[in-house]
This record gives structure tokens, C-alpha cells and sequence, in this order.
């Protein structure tokens, strides 16, 4: 199994903590990190938007990303929601290991 990270923004630490939560309660992920916060400029139907917002870091197998995503956009308050991911190239063995033991793949998955 390959690991990956997957990124993705929140309203707020509540909304950020409560998905976080349900990801895990899912073993979708095996670890989250919930930043403290950043401000965002972006383009939003026609006008740039500023926006302070919560960072947040899933980590993941590339065999659970698809199930992941679509709990992460069900769960996520923002019609277009930032889900984007990228592969863990390279990274200590012993703790991508611990992802892939922490990580379930759903039963329709398998």
C-alpha cells in the first residue's frame, strides 16, 4: 500500500475537529492534524474572497482515498470543497508502516 496526504480547509476548528473525528471513527485515516489557522485569498464567483480558515492534513492509503474523499465532501460545510491530496514519496518506514496498519479499507472496497 502506498501512502498519501490528503489537504483540505475548514470554516473552523469546531467543523475541522468533529470531521477529524468521524474520519477517524472510520479508520479512513490514521492520523489528522488540525492547524491553527491561515488566511486565504481566493477567487469566488467572480470576486476574490478573503477568508480565515482552518488547515487540515489527513493521512492515508491510496487505497482508502476515494472513500475518503467522498466522506470528507459529505461531511464538509463548503459546496466546493478544497480535497486534494498528494503521494508520500519518501518518509521514516516505521511510521508509514503504522499508517497502513491504522487504515481500514471499507468492506465495499475490498
Amino acid at each position: 500500500m502506498s501512502t498519501v496526504i490528503v489537504f483540505s480547509n475548514f470554516p473552523d476548528y469546531q467543523v475541522a475537529r468533529e470531521c477529524a473525528d468521524k474520519i477517524l471513527k472510520k479508520k479512513l485515516a490514521a492520523c489528522v492534524n488540525i492547524f491553527d489557522g491561515c488566511t486565504s485569498v481566493f477567487r469566488w464567483q467572480g470576486k476574490v474572497e478573503i477568508a480565515s480558515e482552518i488547515p487540515v492534513f489527513f493521512k492515508t492509503t491510496t487505497e482508502v482515498y476515494n472513500q475518503l474523499e467522498i466522506e470528507l465532501a459529505n461531511l464538509h460545510p463548503y459546496d466546493v470543497p478544497e480535497i486534494i491530496s498528494w503521494p508520500i514519496e519518501f518518509g521514516f518506514q516505521p511510521y508509514l508502516d503504522w499508517i497502513v496498519e491504522n487504515v481500514e479499507i471499507p468492506k465495499s472496497n475490498k
